[in-house]
């Protein structure tokens, strides 16, 4: 049920994904997934695929799913844009929902809104031939947002419509409509599609990057976070740890990427090829997907060291 990206290359297959082919929709932000598993249940021949950054709801979403023996639909914790732009391929989805995003109210804050020129360019690469993103929201201002945003880019019919009653019976619109607020409803239809090809962010590798250092390795008594920009984003060294009982470090590091963020360990320790050697390689805790950011970690780290004493003797990164 959750979204499995272990195995395989990218773009994911939907008939991989779901053993069989039919459409494929989509839901961002699917909440405690009350929508998703409505749209499971009532379209049984759509495969269903939602993105959430909310672990806890990803968690209650989960939890329905398998309560209500729902088969039909695949879950993934993270965000939306990475879903879109690396792991489906292009003119895969008949339809995209978006309920009630996070407005965002601030001005200032704007640049986080989901709904921006930049998505629907992406979006409607995605999207095949008439498929359409129907988006619903309480709040006014995002809603005018999205449809000036929508309709720079040229790409979209937009129709303003009463949003359906399935989706007013969301945990969000139930609340909104106990206060007296209005909800509001637009589906953007592509009519054209952006140029940009967006490549995946994604590598198909067999093997992660790594580097071998000859030298001592440091043995820090603080450390002060140690930031590396490559084109595309930052990689952040928060914290260099010693496992107990062991001769190596290992880095506490973000990758922060246009579409992506991950949260990943790099160690730096004995090679067991060369005993000699120094290996500094990208651990597999929590699973980490090869993308340009885990190859800048690596070198972020083996810069770290060769700063601190250490000379690079090979690399592959």
């Amino acid at each position: 049920m959750l979204l499995d990206l272990s195995t395989g290359t990218v773009p994911l297959s939907p008939d991989r994904l779901f053993g069989r082919a039919g459409p494929l929709v989509m839901e961002i932000g699917f909440g405690d997934g009350w929508f998703l598993a409505h749209l499971a249940k009532t379209q049984p021949s759509w495969n269903l695929l939602g993105a959430e950054v909310s672990i806890g709801s990803v968690t209650r979403a989960f939890k329905r799913m398998r309560r209500e023996r729902i088969a039909n639909v695949r879950l993934y914790p993270g965000q939306a844009c990475f879903v879109l732009r690396t792991l489906l391929a292009p003119h895969t989805l008949h339809r995209i929902y978006v309920n009630f995003p996070d407005p965002w109210p601030k001005k200032r804050h704007h640049v986080r809104r989901l709904l921006r020129a930049p998505f629907f360019r992406l979006v409607s690469t995605r999207l095949a031939e008439g498929g359409a993103l129907l988006f619903t929201t309480d709040h006014a201002d995002y809603f005018t947002f999205a449809l000036d945003e929508a309709r720079s880019t040229g790409l979209f019919s937009i129709e303003q419509r009463s949003p359906p009653e399935a989706m007013l019976q969301t945990k969000y619109a139930r609340k909104w409509r106990a206060q007296n607020l209005s909800i509001q409803h637009a589906a953007f239809i592509k009519t054209a599609e952006a140029e940009t090809s967006f490549p995946p962010a994604v590598e198909n590798q067999d093997a992660m990057h790594h580097a071998f250092l000859d030298g001592a390795l440091p043995q820090p008594d603080a450390f002060e976070r140690y930031i590396h920009r490559f084109d595309g984003g930052c990689v952040i060294l928060l914290e260099a740890l010693h496992p107990v009982g062991e001769d190596a470090l290992i880095f506490m590091t973000r990758i922060e990427e246009e579409d992506l963020t991950q949260d990943v360990l790099v160690e730096a320790g004995p090679s067991r090829k060369s005993p000699d050697a120094v290996l500094v390689s990208l651990k597999t805790f929590g699973q980490p997907l090869a993308t340009p950011g885990t190859r800048e970690a690596v070198r972020a780290v083996t810069e770290w060291l060769e700063q601190h004493g250490m000379r690079m003797t090979d690399r592959f990164f």
